[in-house]
C-alpha cells in the first residue's frame, strides 16, 4: 500500500452509494439523519466527565460520546447516498465536534485522577483506550468515505483529523508500548484486538508516511498473533458469547484489515480463528438468547456483525458457523443496524453479505469446549423446541468474572428459565475492590450452592478440579482436569490439550442415554474438610428431563460446627409458584419460532431434605431489566442438616401452559 486507503468503496461509488439496495437499507436511518439535521449536537460534559471521579457513575459521559458519535455515522450515511452540501455539512460539524472533544477516552478508563488527582481529562497525556479507538476508526472511515467531497466542501478539516489522530492515538500507539491491554503485565484479552483494530484502521488511512503505515501494521500484527494465541485450542472464550463479539470477532476485523495490508495470519493464527468461529452458533439457546457467562447477557441488545462470521467460517470450511451467521441475514436488520458503528455498518451494507443466502440456525445438539470449561447440549438437535442445558467449569479469576463454578442454565423452548442474571450496569466499583459486593457476580446469586454457609470464593486457585462431558454412553468428550494445585490454578485445561466439539446428536446413537457433565467443584470453595463436591448434570431426551445431582464428601477430621447450612440456589426468570417438593417457573418474554408457546419449567427435589423458599429480587438496573423485566426469582433450597457425605437431587422437566398443570 502506498497511499492511505481502507476497504470500501468511497462516495466517488455512485453504483454502490446511489444503488437501491442500499438506499432501501438505509431509508430509516436517512430519515432520522434528516430529522435531526440542524439540531443541537449531543454535547459531552465535564461535569459528566467527574461523575465517574465523584460518585462513580460512568454511563452519563459515556452515553453522551455514544449519541454524538452515532448521529456522526447516520450523517456520514446520509451524505454517502445523498453527497449533497447539506448533507456533508452535518458530518464536518460531527466531526470537528469530535476533534475539539477534550478527551477521546472514557472518564472510567482515563487515569488522570490516579495520576494527578485530576477530575478532567489531561490533554498533554492522552491515554489510549477503548473510546480513543473507537473515535478514531470512525473519523478514519469518515475520511475515507467522504474524503473527496470533504476537501470540496471544507479543506482542512482532513488536515485536521490526522493532527488529532497522531497525537490522540498514532503517535501514543508506538512510542509507548506498556499499554497493560498489550499483554505487558496484565493477561490478554478483549481490548486487545478491539483497540488494535481501531488503531490499524487509523494508520490505514490517516497515516501519510507508508513506513509509518508499515510500522504500525506490523505491530497491530504482533499484537492480533498474541491474541490468537492466548485463545486456548478449543476456541472458546472465558467471557462469554456477549463479549466474543468484542474480542475474537474484534480480532477477525483486524485480521480482515491486515489482509488488506498484505499481512496473512499464520498457520497457527488460523487455527484458532477455526476453532473460534464456532463458539457463537455452539452457545445458541434459541431466537435471541444466548448461553451467558462473565458479563454477559443472555439476550444481547446490540447488533453484531455477523457478515465478518459469515465470511470467515467460509474460509475455514465450518458449515455450520456459516449457516448460524446467515441465519441473522433473513432478519428486518440483516443488512443494517443503526446501532453499529460506522466500519460495522458498512461491513454490513457489503455486496457479499448481501448475497448470501438466508438460513435457518444450526441449532448443534452438542457443544463442548473442554479448556474453556463450557459445555451445551440440547434435548432436539435442530429445534429451539424442548430443553438445553449448559454448565460451566473454569475457575473464579476469569475475565469479566462472575463467582460462578459449577453453574447450570436450563432453557425451555430456546428461551433461560433457570438463568444467569449477566451483566450490571458498569460504575465505578464494577472493576475495583468492591466488584464481589455486587450481587449479581457473586456465588449466592448463581446457581451453585452454598457450602456449610460458605460462598464460592473469587480467585484463579478456585477451580474446577475435573470437567467431564459424556454422551450416550460413547465415552469423555471432555477429559478431567488433574488434581494436582498446579493445573487448578487457570484454566480447566491448558490452551494446547483440548480442542472443541460440535455435533447434531450423540456418537453411537446414544440419544437414549442421553448426555452427562461431571463437575468437581470443591475447590471452589474455601471450606475446611471438604473433600470433593461432585455435580452431575443430565439431559435425558428421551424423557425430557434434566437432573442435578450434588455428591459430597467431608474429611473426618471436618468441622462438627459448620459456619451455616448448606444451600442450594436456582435463580429462575418468570412467574415461580412453589409448592411441597416443587417449584414451576414460566417465562415468555416472547415466542422463539418452532417452539409451543405458554410451557412452564417444574423444578421438583425431596421436601424431606431441604426447607424451601422464594427470594423475590426486584430489578431496576436498566442492563438487566430489558432482559428479565422487573424481577428474578431466586429458589433456595436450605439443607435441614448437615452429613460428612451425601447427595441431593433436583429434576427439571416442561409441563403445559398452566402454572399448575401436571405432564
Amino acid at each position: 500500500m502506498t497511499a492511505p486507503s481502507l476497504p470500501a468503496p468511497d462516495v466517488t461509488a455512485r453504483s454502490f452509494w446511489a444503488g437501491q439496495r442500499v438506499r432501501g437499507a438505509l431509508a430509516p436511518t436517512l430519515a432520522t439523519a434528516d430529522a435531526e439535521r440542524g439540531t443541537p449536537w449531543p454535547q459531552p460534559l465535564a461535569s459528566q466527565y467527574a461523575r465517574f471521579f465523584r460518585d462513580g457513575v460512568r454511563t452519563a459521559y459515556e452515553e453522551q460520546v455514544a449519541a454524538r458519535q452515532a448521529r456522526l455515522t447516520r450523517a456520514t450515511l446520509a451524505a454517502l447516498v445523498e453527497p449533497d452540501d447539506a448533507h456533508v455539512d452535518e458530518v464536518v460539524d460531527g466531526v470537528l465536534l469530535l476533534c475539539e472533544q477534550s478527551s477521546w477516552c472514557w472518564a472510567a478508563h482515563d487515569d488522570t485522577f490516579d495520576r494527578l488527582g485530576r477530575v478532567t481529562p489531561t490533554v498533554t497525556e492522552p491515554y489510549l483506550d477503548l473510546g480513543a479507538g473507537e473515535v478514531a476508526a470512525q473519523l478514519a472511515w469518515v475520511d475515507h468515505l467522504l474524503g473527496p467531497r470533504l476537501d470540496e466542501r471544507a479543506p482542512g478539516v482532513r488536515w485536521r483529523v490526522r493532527q488529532e489522530t497522531q497525537a490522540r492515538v498514532l503517535r501514543p500507539f508506538t512510542d509507548r508500548r506498556d499499554w497493560w491491554w498489550l499483554g505487558v503485565d496484565h493477561p490478554i484479552m478483549n481490548w486487545s484486538p478491539w483497540i488494535q483494530g481501531n488503531v490499524l484502521a487509523a494508520a490505514l488511512a490517516l497515516e501519510e508516511d507508508p513506513s509509518r503505515r508499515a510500522a504500525v501494521a506490523g505491530l497491530v500484527a504482533e499484537g492480533i498473533a498474541a491474541y490468537w494465541a492466548s485463545l486456548p485450542a478449543d476456541g472458546g472464550v472465558d467471557e462469554g458469547y456477549h463479549y466474543w463479539w468484542h474480542g475474537a470477532a474484534r480480532a477477525l476485523e483486524a485480521q480482515d484489515l491486515l489482509a488488506f495490508a498484505g499481512i496473512d495470519p499464520a498457520p497457527e493464527a488460523l487455527a484458532r480463528i477455526g476453532a473460534t468461529v464456532a463458539f457463537p452458533h455452539a452457545m445458541h439457546l434459541g431466537g435471541d438468547w444466548y448461553v451467558n457467562v462473565a458479563d454477559g447477557a443472555a439476550r444481547p441488545l446490540a447488533t453484531w456483525p455477523w457478515n465478518v462470521v459469515h465470511a470467515w467460517a467460509l474460509r475455514v470450511g465450518d458449515d455450520a458457523a456459516a449457516q448460524h451467521a446467515a441465519s441473522y441475514r433473513g432478519r428486518p436488520d440483516g443488512l443494517f443496524d443503526e446501532r453499529a458503528s460506522l466500519p460495522r455498518a458498512v461491513g454490513l451494507l457489503s455486496g457479499s453479505w448481501a448475497d448470501a443466502p438466508a438460513a435457518a440456525p444450526p441449532l448443534v445438539g452438542r457443544s463442548v469446549f473442554p479448556a474453556t470449561g463450557v459445555a451445551v447440549a440440547r434435548s432436539v438437535p435442530g429445534s429451539a423446541r424442548g430443553l438445553a442445558v449448559s454448565v460451566k467449569g473454569g475457575h473464579n479469576d476469569e475475565n469479566h468474572n462472575h463467582v460462578d463454578v459449577g453453574s447450570v442454565i436450563v432453557a425451555l423452548d430456546g428461551v433461560p428459565v433457570v438463568v444467569d442474571a449477566g451483566k450490571p450496569t458498569y460504575r465505578a466499583g464494577t472493576f475495583g475492590p468492591d466488584r464481589y459486593d455486587l450481587w449479581v457476580v457473586r456465588g449466592d446469586w448463581h446457581n451453585v450452592p452454598r457450602v456449610r454457609g460458605v460462598e464460592q470464593a473469587p480467585g484463579a486457585e478456585y477451580a474446577a478440579r475435573a470437567f467431564e462431558v459424556s454422551d450416550g454412553g460413547a465415552g469423555a468428550a471432555a477429559a478431567a482436569v488433574g488434581q494436582d494445585a498446579e493445573r487448578r490454578v487457570g484454566r480447566s485445561l491448558s490452551p494446547d490439550e483440548a480442542t472443541s466439539s460440535t455435533f447434531d446428536s450423540p456418537p453411537d446413537g446414544g440419544t437414549a442415554a442421553g448426555w452427562r457433565a461431571r463437575i468437581e467443584l470443591g475447590g471452589a470453595y474455601p471450606v475446611d474438610g471438604l473433600v470433593e463436591w461432585w455435580r452431575e448434570v443430565a439431559l435425558q431426551p428421551g424423557t425430557e428431563t434434566v437432573t442435578v445431582v450434588d455428591s459430597w464428601a467431608f474429611s473426618p477430621e471436618a468441622t462438627n460446627d459448620p459456619d451455616g447450612p448448606t444451600a442450594w440456589h436456582w435463580l429462575l426468570a418468570g412467574d415461580v409458584v412453589l409448592t411441597n417438593g416443587r417449584a414451576v417457573a414460566r417465562f415468555a418474554p416472547g415466542s422463539t419460532p418452532g417452539t409451543p408457546p405458554g410451557r412452564a419449567l417444574a423444578i421438583t427435589w425431596d421436601p424431606a431434605a431441604v426447607d424451601a423458599a422464594l427470594d423475590v429480587r426486584a430489578l431496576d438496573d436498566p442492563e438487566l431489566t430489558a432482559v428479565w423485566g422487573e424481577h428474578l426469582t431466586r429458589l433456595r433450597l436450605t439443607a435441614r442438616s448437615e452429613a460428612p457425605s451425601g447427595s441431593f437431587q433436583v429434576t427439571m422437566r416442561p409441563i403445559g401452559s398452566g402454572m399448575q398443570e401436571d405432564a
